[in-house]
């Protein structure tokens, strides 16, 4: 299980560089709006994914 969720926080972290660098291609043609929209998605899906580390480690602690 803990593999599992790993591989998803590394999927996650995959997706989100490969959307940062679609918006920084869409804000250097002049769409800054779209550009944000996409930014504060991008920090919604990081601070998923900081619950996600705190849950993998507690599950360490677990016997």
């Amino acid at each position: 299980m803990r593999y599992a969720v790993l591989a998803t926080i590394l999927y996650v972290q995959s997706l989100e560089a490969a959307l940062m660098e679609l918006t920084l291609h869409v804000e250097a043609h002049g769409h800054a709006d779209v550009g944000n929209n996409v930014r504060g998605a991008l920090e919604t899906i990081g601070e998923n994914a900081g619950h996600i580390k705190q849950g993998l480690a507690r599950l360490k602690k677990l016997p």
